[in-house]
């Protein structure tokens, strides 16, 4: 037989020894019973035997009364131990004797506490009483009984106990015959002692199931004593199944809480208050519910696998994520259930819930850090993917949102593998988010990309009208202005055709994409009025180089000769009307077909001025003061009638050098082509100089002379460049020839007489006379002689001659 566990649950001063039966639990394992256990206690008078009738019935080791030493008091207070060999787990508790002289007539109150417990906590409740006890008036049974009925009606709620009359040292009247006497006097007892209102009537068999039994004295037949204890313990076996010893099971607290709920008995009964068993249990199963939930939560918080599933959420999506957090709390819950199961139902299930709130708050925060992942990792791939497409040519609309359409549901999919068995949480706030982001990234790609395209367009706009508008402008001509609206024209509808094209993948309302047509129409014309208001700004450089080109060119653009017979005030003035052309061209911006008369305007004014005094009949207004043109709006005027004015007086002097510059150097070519004396003079040289050309002609040397001379003057005529010098004037040209004549005569001198001291050579082909080759190159040599000459003279506030080259 394995060995008993006993403990001393209260002691003879009525103090509860939580400590030692919560250790008595732990070593028998009672907690793992749930509602499968039984409570057996023992009442009777002291030194009736109790104790070794339970020890040789239940193998227990209770301390037993020393014949030898006399009758006395051998168990204080209530022990409790664990019934050897008997299933279910059945524990049983021995009770303090009654009508000890230890405790005195008087002092029957632990009597009472300790037989109210025994029935509040017991299902079979022993009474060992002494055969020849039976049917006497004062047997110390009586009292006992008596007791036993009073403590009962102190149960708000009993339950139906089972009282087993164990009468010992069993003579030989046989049990048949002892038995109704014994439930007779039961009866009378119970009839005797004073009930609640409520139970007046209630019978004895509403409250016990009383059992009669009877044994062989110990001392006298032991071996008969043993063989019916044994006979009595078979009773035990199965003793809480239907028909079974124990009886009613209704108030039975669950194993796991007995040592709680025998602890809070003791005290009410400590405390002298009536026991209500119903609000007991309840209370007890309040406790133990809430201790095992929390035990549950604490052991939930440790578990490996939830704290390994929390920390990788925070860093990663985990796959399957629902499904492995609902397995952990299933197996927590079930825990919970397994253990609590035996108590109230209600105040298990109100404990449940409160353990699955708990436990749902706890992982509330994991799981929206899943749906936020979730959330990210959708809101990326819809990025990634939407470029993507956008790159690849798909429209816009389209791809917008059939990826919006896919990954919407993506996330349902993904979220709804997050979704927990016990929590009814809803994903619709962290999807509207999503949503929101996805609608937020469109919404910027979209104006992204139509803010690229718009410029892509512009730029285009750029680049077709700057070039040649400006060019258009520079050419100022009747034409400019229907050249230029031509050609914004074309350029616009070409742009604005494919621009339409490209927004058709936006699929965006018709009022949004006519807007931003007529944006880009806009800015089409704005590039054309921001080139004219440029162009506008540099109007007299414009000016100025269009009549200097005109001034100095002639028609076929060669660069004029001033030979004094161009007509430079024809000339003059046909190049500043084109000069005013581009005036009136720059003034205002004509990309509507409006007419004007500006050009009118600042001809008369300017070019013209008599002809618009006689057409305002001689009246003395200024048609150019003023600072608005007549039809054109102010936004449109890019310069005034009075700026006009003022950028012509400013032409006009600025160019008044250069056509003075050309009077001059066509006075200066007019007087260098009139060498020529007149005809009279030529007729009277003629007469009066017959005689001498008689005497040239009769003296041929004369000739010679004079061809000599003619030589070197011819020489120095070209070498001091008598023309270029008056070109400038005659004072001018005089003072600087002067400077240079004398060093040109003395280099031509030299260079002669270094002619005139070279060796003569024997070939006369190749070394021909100095006089000869002099004369064969006529002109030419003297020509070289005289530029050689020149070439080595430079004068510098005053003259330097260098030395003739050597020859090579």
């Amino acid at each position: 037989m394995d060995k008993s566990c006993s403990t001393h649950l209260i002691d003879g001063d009525g103090t509860f020894n939580v400590s030692g039966i919560d250790n008595f639990m732990k070593e028998i394992k009672l907690a793992e019973c749930g509602l499968s256990y039984a409570v057996v206690s023992i009442m009777g008078p002291q030194s009736s035997g109790k104790s070794t009738l339970l020890n040789h019935l239940f193998g227990t080791n209770f301390r037993e009364m020393d014949a030898f030493k006399g009758r006395s008091q051998t168990t204080k207070g209530i022990w409790m131990a664990q019934c050897v060999g008997i299933e279910p787990c059945t524990l049983v508790m021995d009770l303090e004797g009654t009508d000890g002289r230890e405790r005195g007539e008087d002092d029957t109150a632990f009597e009472k506490q300790s037989a109210l417990f025994a029935l509040a906590v017991s299902d079979i409740v022993l009474i060992n009483m002494w055969c020849h006890d039976i049917g006497r008036e004062q047997a110390a049974n009586k009292p006992l009984l008596k007791t036993v009925f009073q403590v009962m009606m102190r149960l708000f709620s009993p339950r139906k106990t089972t009282l087993l009359f164990v009468i010992r040292d069993k003579t030989r009247t046989p049990l048949e015959n002892l038995e109704p006497v014994l439930r007779e006097d039961i009866q009378k007892i119970w009839d005797a002692v004073p009930k609640p209102h409520a139970h007046k009537e209630t019978p004895l068999s509403e409250f016990f199931n009383v059992e009669v039994v009877a044994l062989s004295s110990y001392e006298e037949k032991e071996e008969q004593f043993r063989e019916q204890v044994a006979s009595l313990r078979q009773r035990f076996f199965h003793s809480i199944a239907p028909g079974g010893l124990a009886g009613d099971r209704r108030a039975v607290v669950p194993a796991s809480g007995f040592s709680f709920s025998a602890q809070q008995i003791w005290k009410i009964i400590k405390e002298n208050k009536d026991l209500d068993l119903p609000a007991h249990k309840v209370m007890v199963a309040t406790v133990r519910c809430e201790e095992i939930a929390n035990e549950k939560f604490s052991s939930f918080i440790e578990n490996e696998e939830w704290r390994q599933l929390e920390e990788t959420v925070q860093s990663q999506p985990v796959p399957g994520f629902g499904r492995k957090l609902s397995s952990i709390l299933d197996v927590c819950l079930s825990e919970y259930d397994a253990e609590a199961t035996y108590f109230d139902e209600g105040v298990r299930s109100s404990k449940r819930k409160q353990l699955e709130e708990k436990l749902l708050q706890l992982v509330q925060p994991t799981h929206q850090f899943m749906l936020g992942h979730i959330r990210s990792g959708n809101l990326d791939r819809f990025k990634k993917a939407f470029d993507n497409a956008l790159n690849e040519g798909k429209g816009f609309a389209v791809a917008a949102r059939d990826y919006i359409k896919y990954f919407m549901s993506q996330f349902d999919e993904e979220s709804a593998d997050t979704d927990i068995d016990l929590a009814n949480w809803d994903a619709s706030k962290v999807r509207e988010k999503l949503r929101r982001d996805i609608d937020a990234h469109v919404a910027t790609v979209r104006a992204a990309k139509l803010s690229e395209l718009t410029t892509k367009y512009e730029e285009k706009l750029n680049e077709a009208l700057s070039g040649p508008v400006e060019a258009l402008l520079d050419g100022a001509s009747d034409d400019t202005w229907p050249a230029i609206r031509k050609l914004l024209r074309r350029e616009t509808e070409t742009a604005v055709a494919e621009f339409a094209g490209a927004l058709s993948g936006f699929e965006m309302d018709e009022e949004t994409r006519e807007k931003m047509i007529l944006r880009l129409k806009d800015h089409a014309r704005g590039v054309v009025e921001a080139k004219a208001k440029e162009d506008a700004g540099r109007v007299l450089i414009r000016m100025k180089d269009r009549f200097s080109t005109l001034f100095s060119h002639d028609s076929d653009s060669m660069p004029r000769v001033w030979t004094g017979k161009e007509d430079i005030r024809a000339i003059t003035k046909t190049s500043r009307s084109s000069s005013l052309k581009l005036l009136s061209v720059m003034a205002a911006i004509r990309l509507d077909d409006d007419a004007d008369a500006i050009e009118n305007t600042l001809s008369l004014a300017l070019v013209d001025p008599k002809a618009a005094s006689s057409t305002n009949k001689g009246t003395s207004v200024d048609p150019l003061a003023s600072s608005t043109w007549e039809e054109i709006p102010a936004s449109k005027t890019l310069i005034t009638p009075v700026q006009c004015k003022s950028l012509w007086r400013q032409f006009k002097a600025e160019t008044e050098y250069t056509v003075t510059q050309a009077i001059a150097a066509q006075e200066a070519s007019r007087r260098n082509n009139n060498w020529l004396p007149p005809p009279w003079a030529i007729v009277a040289l003629v007469v009066l100089g017959f005689n001498e050309f008689m005497t040239l002609l009769r003296n041929p040397l004369y000739l010679g002379v004079i061809f000599v001379a003619f030589l070197l003057i011819k020489a120095l005529w070209v070498q001091l460049d008598i023309a270029g010098e008056f070109r400038n004037g005659a004072l001018p040209g005089i003072l600087s020839i002067s400077t240079k004549l004398l060093p040109t005569v003395m280099n031509l001198l030299r260079k002669l007489a270094e002619e005139g001291q070279r060796p003569v050579h024997t070939d006369p082909q190749r070394n021909p006379p100095l006089a000869a080759q002099s004369f064969q190159s006529g002109t030419n040599n003297y020509s070289g002689i005289s530029s050689s000459a020149s070439s080595e003279v430079t004068s510098e506030n005053g003259t330097k001659h260098s030395n003739p080259p050597e020859d090579q």
